[in-house]
């Protein structure tokens, strides 16, 4: 028996979108990171843990007062930490609000080429993330960064948000990502739930579902990435990996991390097993060798006592994708049949 070597694929997700330099959109975000922007001792910190993502914030975790100051601290951070595998994010502040345009001037003025993305939240219809395009575009032009090169997070926190959110979703060639934000969102319908996140006291299903898979729907149509948002009791892990799991088994991409001790479950939970992970290749690899001369130009073959076809090899490649963007080494090769 002989083992086939496949080319290497894509690291990411198999739907890509990408930039210019045909590089992909969609990083790896299993585990995104929230920091206070306007803590130093939380931003030193956040460069040593292991998560996908992390997003310093000028929004929630920011009082007012410390917005100005905080800017100009994310920037130094930015500028002088090391950031090294992650996806690097600020959260500005929504556009009903007096502090957008700043935030975001001075952020990518003073640490563009150190910036990914812009975490815009409360968005309510396309023409905001239409607005923060047309900013990035003017500063990335005045200060001869490469022009589309930073890319746009939505964040929907409303009923209004959530009826435009197909609508959001295409708005740029920017937007990478598709967030729930739970708190602000269950204020907003008027749920009966103090515990964000959680489902509400009486009501026998996942009242959840409908939101998350309409998000789901519009970040998939589009090629983007779907983010669940925070899990406010940040002690209670167990709680955390239930609600987890349940965007995980959707298809969410990630979801956001509060505290450090979610970290490590969060990128357990949106990276698949080892078990699967080895099974995908497996599938990838035996439907190369059967549709090919070699194998007999096959439509479907037989991996074991499974059936292959094209339909299996799309499945194959989401979890193949997730697990290679995970960084996850396969424990088992493709053996070409004798004969």
């Amino acid at each position: 028996m002989t083992t086939v070597n496949r080319p290497p694929v894509s690291h990411h997700h198999p739907q890509t979108a990408s930039l210019r330099d045909g590089t992909s959109r969609l990083r790896p975000r299993r585990s995104c990171l929230a920091v206070p922007g306007s803590n130093p001792r939380f931003l030193e910190k956040a460069q040593g843990l292991p998560a996908d993502q992390v997003f310093l914030d000028l929004e929630d975790a920011c009082a007012p007062l410390a917005k100005p100051e905080a800017r100009h601290t994310i920037v130094k951070f930015l500028n002088e930490g090391d950031w090294t595998g992650k996806t690097r994010v600020v959260r500005v502040n929504d556009w009903t609000t007096e502090w957008t345009y700043r935030d975001v001037v001075t952020v990518v003025e003073g640490a563009g080429p150190n910036l990914d993305c812009i975490m815009l939240p409360k968005v309510q219809d396309a023409q905001q993330v239409v607005a923060l395009d047309l900013l990035l575009t003017q500063i990335e032009k005045t200060m001869g960064f490469e022009v589309g090169r930073i890319g746009i997070e939505a964040q929907i926190e409303n009923a209004q948000g959530l009826n435009n959110v197909n609508e959001i979703a295409q708005a740029s060639p920017r937007v990478e990502t598709i967030i729930f934000g739970p708190a602000d969102f269950m204020a907003s319908i008027n749920m009966k739930s103090l515990v964000v996140g959680e489902q509400p006291p009486g009501y026998p299903a996942d009242a959840y579902h409908f939101i998350l898979m309409k998000i789901l729907m519009a970040a998939r149509a589009n090629n983007l990435q779907a983010i669940d948002g925070p899990y406010l009791q940040i002690r209670n892990v167990d709680g955390y990996r239930e609600v987890a799991q349940r965007a995980a088994a959707l298809g969410f991409d990630g979801k956001w991390v509060l505290h450090p001790g979610q970290v490590e479950a969060s990128n357990e939970i949106f990276s698949p097993s080892q078990e699967d992970y080895d099974h995908a290749e497996l599938i990838l690899d035996a439907y190369d060798y059967y549709t090919s001369e070699a194998g007999g130009k096959k439509g479907s073959a037989m991996l074991g006592d499974e059936m292959i076809d094209e339909a299996s090899r799309k499945m194959a490649l989401v979890v193949s994708g997730k697990g290679r963007a995970a960084g996850m080494r396969r424990t088992s090769k493709f053996e070409i049949p004798e004969g």
